[in-house]
């Protein structure tokens, strides 16, 4: 007889003050609305949904995205509890997006603990600082908040400096990096593969090659942008790039780290239903949350 499965905690983050484009705020209610809780219940979890941590209204706060500096840091310590919550509860916490600059809070408090790798699945690179933004959105910031640069308030969240280092990061499906991006990547050390790398090598290579540069660590945080798959697949994303990841090869890629054993959270980020069709993103996306909480062919 198996093991009993660790209970996952949903936990909704309706967060659309990171970036300008709107409507992922409504990602949380996408993915319930698509049957993530049937889907895993399917797969024999137990499940506790806690319903949406607390996010300020948008037009409610000052017009300029500095203003909202204040209000995502609050959210992202918000997310960094309930994340070291989860783990502290023996629960396995799923937060359900919003813009991805709620990773600042949820590696932040799966890593509170313990260490863990973290694969980071997205057509963008997610790692400037402010002096090196285009757009000076907070969503492109997170994971060099996470490795200990950008915004006090940010690099902050839940406690003082960086929460994991470069070697703790493998990334997946990158297609689009801005110029002090890429430069300060190759410096931090992280593990980088590109579209062109997956075109050349294929899925299967790639991931089994990402677990082995994460061998350091017992556990993984998958956070996972949906604009990493090619927007003619799944066209319900805030900053769509052409050129991304079939829904096949997603699946592989969640495929092998669930046979991996070694995934403790995740995240799922960047849904906006505004620009979908029939809520088909959203329901993609539970599709490739149930691979990567072991659903099989057979």
């Amino acid at each position: 007889m198996s093991a009993p499965r660790k209970p996952i905690r949903i936990i909704g983050v309706p967060i659309d003050l990171g970036q300008s484009q709107r409507g992922v705020d409504m990602g949380p209610s996408a993915l319930r609305y698509a049957g993530l809780s049937a889907a895993l219940k399917a797969l024999d979890y137990p499940l506790h949904d806690s319903g949406n941590i607390f996010v300020p209204v948008r037009d409610s706060l000052a017009e300029s995205s500095g203003d909202f500096l204040p209000s995502i840091q609050q959210v992202c310590q918000s997310v960094y509890e309930s994340a070291r919550q989860a783990l502290d509860a023996g629960e396995i916490p799923l937060f359900l997006g919003g813009d991805h600059s709620l990773a600042i809070g949820t590696i932040g408090g799966i890593t509170s603990r313990e260490p863990a790798g973290v694969i980071w699945i997205d057509a963008h690179g997610d790692a400037n600082r402010p002096q090196t933004s285009p757009s000076g959105n907070i969503h492109g910031m997170p994971l060099a908040a996470l490795l200990g640069e950008g915004f006090p308030e940010l690099v902050n969240v839940g406690r003082p400096g960086a929460k994991i280092g470069g070697r703790d990061v493998v990334m997946i499906g990158i297609r689009e990096l801005d110029a002090g991006e890429r430069s300060w990547l190759r410096h931090r050390g992280i593990r980088v593969y590109t579209m062109r790398e997956l075109d050349e090598r294929g899925m299967s290579a790639i991931i089994r090659e990402a677990l082995s540069c994460l061998e350091h660590r017992s556990r993984i945080h998958v956070s996972l942008d949906m604009d990493s798959l090619d927007p003619t697949q799944a066209p319900g994303v805030g900053t769509p790039s052409i050129g991304g990841l079939s829904y096949r090869e997603a699946q592989l890629l969640m495929e092998i780290i669930a046979d991996s054993g070694k995934l403790c959270s995740a995240d799922i980020v960047e849904i906006n239903p505004i620009l979908d069709h029939e809520n088909r993103t959203a329901r993609m996306a539970v599709e490739l949350l149930a691979s990567l909480f072991g659903k099989s062919i057979i």
